[in-house]
């Protein structure tokens, strides 16, 4: 591997930062607002509206082409199914039910499928040893972090929502699907050829999954049961300015830019994150478990990304 230019090395800082940091705090913001507004309406008008100003800001500073080919379509409608409607849609049908600290922990498999994924393709990336060990480690920190009293919140979670579809395995299954085809839509950005930019190709396949998600709210009947409340507002608001707009162009840079195994190491931080927002703003425990936790993510982290010796 040949050294990172400066700015080559601000950029994965700051992607990573992104990814990590805000994503970290979603799956509050995504808890909150399920609560007051319908789901599948939800990410629709989320990445609708994100997919837009994206679109918006490439065309003003960007140089998209001034026709989009039929094949550019066909893959932007391929992303936006998996990353957006399958992926997102499974997650936030899901969180109904599902405590936001054990959804963090069934976001976890994502690190471990697009690594997996990524070896194969066009731009296929052999594991290493090390990397393999990281993830290991890595996942290790992250049961440290959910291990005590994880049960304890999926029970009170599942009490205060009312029963969960097949006894609370659905609404898990779903999550844990979404993460499978997340994954996928990050080896097909990954490996596809495209004449778009970074901003152009996120915002319109964002657009597209946002429309597709469109489906299944009509056939949940959600339209009638959208309200304003603040709640929902504030955290649609947070979840498509900098959830949609800012992360997701970073993750979509990171995921061509970056190996699938540093790209994945996202789902490992984020519910460490998770779990000091919940410890900061709702009063929920962290303890020596927790904390030890953290450090171990941090050394899982160091396995998957120190820099590999330059040839």
């Amino acid at each position: 591997m040949s050294a990172i230019g400066p700015s080559h090395r601000a950029k994965f800082i700051l992607g990573f930062a992104s990814i990590y940091l805000i994503w970290g705090s979603t799956y509050l913001a995504t808890r909150i607002a399920v609560q007051d507004l319908p789901p599948f309406l939800f990410g629709a008008v989320r990445f609708i509206v994100g997919g837009l100003l994206l679109w918006a800001i490439a065309l003003r500073f960007g140089n998209p082409p001034a026709r989009i080919a039929r094949g550019e379509w066909k893959h932007l409608i391929i992303v936006g199914l998996c990353s957006v409607t399958l992926a997102n849609g499974g997650n936030v049908w899901g969180l109904q039910w599902v405590a936001s600290n054990q959804a963090a922990l069934l976001n976890v498999t994502c690190s471990f499928w697009i690594p997996i994924l990524g070896m194969f393709g066009a731009r296929a990336h052999a594991l290493t040893a090390r990397v393999g060990l990281g993830l290991a480690v890595g996942f290790l920190g992250t049961a440290l972090i959910f291990g005590p009293g994880l049960q304890e919140t999926a029970l009170a979670t599942h009490a205060k929502a009312g029963a969960a579809p097949g006894g609370g395995l659905l609404p898990s299954a779903a999550i844990l699907f979404g993460c499978l085809t997340w994954a996928v839509g990050t080896i097909y950005i990954r490996n596809v050829d495209t004449r778009l930019d970074v901003l152009s190709f996120t915002g319109l396949q964002m657009l597209c999954g946002g429309l597709l998600m469109l489906i299944p709210a009509a056939l949940a009947g959600e339209f009638g049961r959208w309200h304003w409340s603040g709640p929902g507002m504030a955290a649609l608001a947070y979840m498509t300015i900098f959830s949609s707009c800012i992360a997701y162009s970073a993750y979509a840079w990171l995921s061509v830019n970056a190996t699938p195994a540093q790209v994945g190491s996202y789902a490992f931080v984020n519910p460490a994150i998770a779990t000091v927002l919940g410890w900061w703003l709702l009063d929920e425990r962290l303890g020596a478990a927790q904390l030890a936790g953290m450090a171990v993510i941090l050394v899982g982290l160091l396995l998957v990304n120190w820099p590999a010796r330059a040839r």
